[in-house]
């Protein structure tokens, strides 16, 4: 049962990992369809983040109540669904239509199955998010490798996501199956009043939303990047995703050991000042391939950010861990919105170089704020001082509470 809940919640990540590996991927085809601007671009991104924040917020109050198990069972059907839409949409208004829905059943699919993770993780009582986060990089890097597969056999924006929907509502079905029911919710306090999240969530939250900003900017601008800067054909243009979250699973794979031995703060400065470097070396690349092996090295050394900082929010809040989880992953949300539509601002402003360079100072802002990131004392003792295997409770409350991570 508990394997079978793990395998099932890790192939969600997967499943939404290559949805949106194959959105980002064939994006270049996605401005070519509708012959837009750079800027046109970014609003469509702008109205797909918009979509997931209004049906994060919104129906926030819901998913506490109907717990994630039945939300990922009605969500992830309906993101499959909305994605077709998004695929046969035949005008730009109809699309940006299209790509709101899309958004909110997304959104609602993201923070649901990371709750689910959570629940499983409990249910383990030991960490098991990282390999969570993991599942989804194995599913973007396959859905950008199915945007170049289609790129290079000719097929257009329209076929690729198609295909890759009515691939995903079957799987979405399928896996209603294998999620467990959510715990049962703490009693109400007496005074019925809604119990406040510590202003550390909020901070972390803050250092959340620009490691998101910095990922989605990536992303979302990495493909056009190549193709109209460096003269890319589509399919080598669609390798830089791929190969940014290759990176990003290997690097999140041996995130936990590089954590346990330097530290949460050190980590975060090293990630945000390699991301840095590695982002000059894409502004500044003079081919192709130098700018891939670009995101490659960025996606080796940002991978970390976004599950270490929203990880934090079960130990500054391990009472109410579903409630931070999701304040943070909203304010992420936040940061994926505005990230790509700043780049794409700044594009048509200046060239696509520039706007793609602000990750550099994204980057540089991350460095500096894992300096004041809260810890609340758990990490740095399990890095750095040995001790005997914890209890049941105290893994749960320690070491699991610091690996619930949202994507």
């Amino acid at each position: 049962m508990l394997f079978r809940a793990r395998l099932g919640t890790f192939l969600t990540f997967a499943l939404a990992g290559l949805l949106m590996g194959v959105w980002v991927a064939r994006m270049p085809a996605l401005a070519g369809k509708f012959d837009t601007s750079e800027s046109e671009i970014g609003v469509v991104v702008l109205v797909w983040g918009l979509g997931a924040l209004a049906a994060m917020q919104g129906l926030r109050t819901v998913m506490a109540r109907a717990g994630s198990r039945t939300m990922l069972r009605v969500a992830l059907p309906l993101t499959a669904l909305s994605y077709v839409l998004v695929a046969v949409a035949p005008t730009y208004g109809l699309l940006l239509a299209a790509v709101a829905l899309f958004g909110m059943t997304f959104g609602i699919t993201d923070i649901a199955m990371n709750a689910q993770g959570t629940v499983v993780e409990q249910a383990y009582r030991r960490p098991i998010m990282n390999g969570m986060h993991a599942g989804w990089c194995v599913g973007a890097m396959s859905g950008g490798l199915f945007g170049v597969g289609t790129a290079a056999a000719g097929l257009g924006f329209t076929h690729a996501v198609l295909a890759a929907a009515l691939l995903s509502l079957p799987l979405g079905l399928a896996l209603g199956r294998t999620f467990l029911p959510d715990p049962a919710a703490p009693p109400v306090a007496a005074t019925g009043r809604r119990a406040r999240l510590p202003i550390a969530i909020y901070l972390i939250g803050a250092l959340a939303f620009i490691a998101f900003m910095t990922e989605g900017a990536i992303a979302d601008w990495s493909g056009l990047l190549l193709h109209q800067e460096l003269g890319a054909t589509q399919a080598v243009a669609a390798l830089g995703y791929p190969a940014f979250e290759l990176a990003m699973l290997l690097g999140r794979l041996a995130g936990d050991r590089i954590r346990a031995r330097a530290g949460t703060r050190r980590l975060l400065m090293g990630a945000g000042i390699g991301t840095a470097a590695s982002m000059t070396i894409v502004v500044l690349a003079p081919d192709a391939p130098t700018a891939i092996a670009g995101f490659f090295l960025t996606g080796l050394v940002v991978c970390t950010v976004v599950p270490v900082t929203i990880s934090l929010a079960g130990t500054a809040a391990p009472d109410r861990p579903g409630a931070a989880v999701a304040q943070v992953g909203a304010m992420g949300y936040g940061g994926l919105l505005l990230g790509p539509v700043l780049v794409g601002f700044l594009a048509d402003a200046t060239s696509l170089r520039a706007g793609v360079g602000v990750t550099i100072v994204l980057a540089l802002l991350i460095a500096l704020g894992a300096r004041y990131v809260p810890l609340g004392g758990t990490v740095e003792t399990a890095a750095h001082a040995p001790e005997p295997a914890p209890a049941a409770g105290e893994a749960l409350s320690g070491a699991a509470g610091r690996e619930r991570v949202a994507a």
